[in-house]
């Protein structure tokens, strides 16, 4: 039997603290990455993509659907999260038991056991999108932590304190990286730079981001 030793096997996912109640478990997806990309296409099948308004009328770079029980919208009535798709009227689509699965995994892993999310965003960025720093605060439970995770092409995490002018670090996510906060992280402000042109062989020139949360 020959052995190549330059044959390597990816490696098994670790746990890279960002700061305290904050965490990115890295390639914690990457074994369901196949499965979760496909589930994905699904639930855009029914409510597809598209780039919503802020309430000042800016368009947002990201492309976004929802899926579980209540979506996140904005437009010019403001932020918040309903249960109906204002673009098409109809509920949106159920959650698939993957992507419960995999979140209530990994506010585990990190944490914060008995995580239940009821809402989903699924947002696509495209060469130049970007993410400005916010905080996730249209939740009704603060208590409850954030789950984010990356699919597709690398992008510039931005994680910074509880005002927005304070600056925030820098953490590169990849392919399967997962990052979660809550406790005394869960309103820190947050964002993504603008995505570089890059190329991944399972989404192309796209990176898919999930972010799981208990609404309500």
């Amino acid at each position: 039997m020959t052995i190549d030793l330059f044959e390597q096997s990816p490696p098994e996912p670790w746990a890279e603290p960002i700061c305290e109640g904050a965490v990115v478990l890295r390639r914690f997806a990457s074994v369901r990455d196949a499965e979760l990309l496909k589930e994905i296409e699904q639930v855009a099948d029914q409510a597809p993509f598209r780039q919503m308004k802020t309430p000042g009328g800016h368009t947002m770079s990201v492309a976004m659907t929802c899926c579980g029980d209540w979506g996140w919208v904005t437009d010019a009535q403001g932020y918040r999260y309903q249960q109906q798709d204002p673009v098409y009227g109809s509920s949106w689509p159920g959650m698939p038991e993957l992507f419960h699965t995999l979140a209530a995994e990994a506010a585990a892993k990190a944490g914060y056991a008995g995580f239940e999310p009821d809402s989903c965003l699924v947002n696509r960025y495209s060469t130049g999108a970007k993410m400005g720093l916010h905080q996730d605060k249209d939740e009704d439970d603060f208590g409850q932590p954030i789950v984010s995770v990356s699919l597709g092409t690398p992008v510039t995490f931005q994680f910074g304190g509880t005002r927005r002018s304070d600056r925030p670090q820098r953490v590169l996510l990849e392919h399967g990286d997962v990052v979660v906060w809550g406790g005394p992280a869960r309103l820190r402000y947050h964002g993504v730079l603008t995505l570089k042109a890059n190329h991944h062989p399972l989404t192309g020139v796209y990176r898919y981001n999930l972010t799981f949360r208990r609404a309500r």
